[in-house]
């Protein structure tokens, strides 16, 4: 019986889910053969290295990414729909935050998302540089809100590859941190509120920066009448 043809959606989807369940450091073309059943070299044939294989997996992730109709929805519900969008699927998939600081990431998902975004500030009435402005630096929200729980993805990762208990680890870390965050008043205080822990984000942060954010350019739109 002939064996089916391997092809590149495959190879990448494989890839997502390596990337999903062991991070970066974890894909390679010989665990990607061996979940896929053929031979590391057939790997070079759709997807050239590592470094290629990364970008195409996180292009197809932005994919996930639901664009609205800001003509339909409104500029606002549509930029809080793409950046509440992106930021779920950072956090889906921890490894993104690690492609985009080391990796040179382009593709149609990521044009369509970025298109989208700039579409949306747009119908707000912002000029093309300022649309450009808006939504970069809601891009930068979402990514710096996910940030935190994508580096503790990945350090649990590391300290139990090198044979530690990653929950003993972060324990010992977050007592020393709040040691020494005990010596500033504001710290201190939060701290000892019901619920604080140190370097925890109330679980509504991104969308009291976005809904800031976004109350922010309107008030822009008004003032220029």
């Amino acid at each position: 019986m002939q064996k089916p043809t391997l092809t590149a959606a495959q190879i990448v989807r494989t890839a997502i889910e390596i990337l999903d369940a062991e991070g970066l450091d974890g894909l390679n073309m010989r665990a990607l053969g061996k979940r896929l059943n053929s031979a590391p070299t057939a790997m070079y044939w759709h997807v050239k290295n590592k470094d290629n294989l990364v970008r195409l997996a996180v292009d197809e992730v932005w994919h996930e990414i639901a664009l609205p109709d800001p003509g339909a929805l409104g500029w606002r519900a549509a930029a809080t729909k793409l950046a509440t969008g992106l930021n779920e699927t950072l956090h889906r998939h921890p490894w993104l935050v690690q492609a985009m600081a080391g990796h040179f990431l382009y593709g149609e998902g990521k044009s369509r998302f970025d298109d989208s975004l700039l579409a949306a500030y747009e119908a707000a009435g912002l000029s093309a540089e300022q649309a450009d402005q808006a939504a970069a630096a809601s891009f930068m929200l979402a990514l710096g809100n996910a940030v935190g729980a994508s580096a503790n993805v990945a350090l649990a990762r590391k300290v139990n590859l090198d044979g530690g208990d990653p929950a003993e680890v972060m324990r010992e870390s977050i007592d020393e941190a709040t040691r020494i965050a005990a010596s500033f008043p504001r710290l201190r205080a939060r701290l000892e509120s019901a619920g604080a822990g140190y370097n925890e984000a109330p679980g509504d942060t991104f969308a009291f920066g976005l809904t800031a954010f976004l109350d922010g350019i309107e008030r822009r739109i008004a003032a220029r009448g």
